[in-house]
């Protein structure tokens, strides 16, 4: 009977020591003792609004310092549209720091993602998005797609165009489309010197010729096939206005 007695002694002490800590680390007691009064946000980032991340962590910070659930709290604002990647810390007695970075996107890629200018495919968020390129590819060649644009993107800069779409094929076959609407036809082998040997040509070419080029087809050894659009209609001059007799 006193070994009972005192092993329910026990149990009781312990139970008396453990509920005032488990108290606290939830929030239950004196979460008011320990109020959180700093939030402290770092990284580079424009997409995600400093109101967006206090509206994320808010209810994790309303029972104190001890109750914050550092876990939940960064897989929530992890996920929030943009954010590449979170960390989160408390510092005694008051401060919540929050370290935040975005994907940088440098193309659309398919239908409903996004490529950054790492090189990492992510989900586009439903929100308006800049004027971005279209690249289409297997994803495992995001690095061949950045450096193919890297590649085009200065060639033609000289005659005002942009690359407004690249693709690359499971066969391996390179094009692009230029902001004026011309789609050209790099096909595989070496993209890189056709493509630089082309846009060298391509302003004489423009020059020459003032009708609009719809394709260029540079899968020729020795040059490359254009096709043209029709020519721009003559602009009509302003009528001169007839003079009336007087009577």
């Amino acid at each position: 009977m006193n070994a009972l007695l005192r092993i329910a002694a026990w149990l009781l002490a312990i139970t008396l020591v453990t509920l005032p800590v488990v108290g606290v680390l939830n929030g239950w007691i004196a979460g008011s003792r320990w109020p959180m009064r700093h939030l402290v946000v770092t990284g580079e980032f424009r997409q995600v609004s400093d109101a967006r991340i206090r509206e994320v962590v808010r209810p994790y910070v309303r029972h104190g310092f001890f109750a914050v659930d550092l876990e939940s709290m960064q897989a929530q604002l992890a996920a929030l549209p943009w954010v590449q990647k979170v960390e989160v810390r408390k510092r005694w007695p008051d401060r919540l720091e929050v370290s935040l970075s975005e994907y940088r996107p440098l193309a659309r890629w398919g239908k409903d993602r996004l490529l950054s200018e790492n090189g990492e495919i992510f989900p586009a968020p439903k929100v308006a998005l800049p004027t971005l390129p279209q690249f289409d590819a297997p994803d495992d060649r995001a690095a061949d797609m950045i450096a193919f644009h890297n590649l085009a993107r200065p060639l033609f800069l000289g005659i005002g165009r942009q690359v407004a779409a690249a693709s690359l094929s499971p066969r391996g076959s390179w094009s692009l489309r230029l902001s004026d609407g011309t789609d050209i036809e790099i096909g595989r082998g070496d993209p890189a010197a056709r493509l630089s040997r082309f846009a060298r040509l391509m302003p004489r070419l423009l020059s020459t010729d003032k009708r609009p080029l719809l394709r260029a087809d540079l899968r020729y050894t020795n040059g490359f096939a254009l096709t043209w659009g029709a020519a721009p209609a003559p602009v009509d001059s302003v009528p001169k206005p007839q003079a009336q007799a007087n009577t």
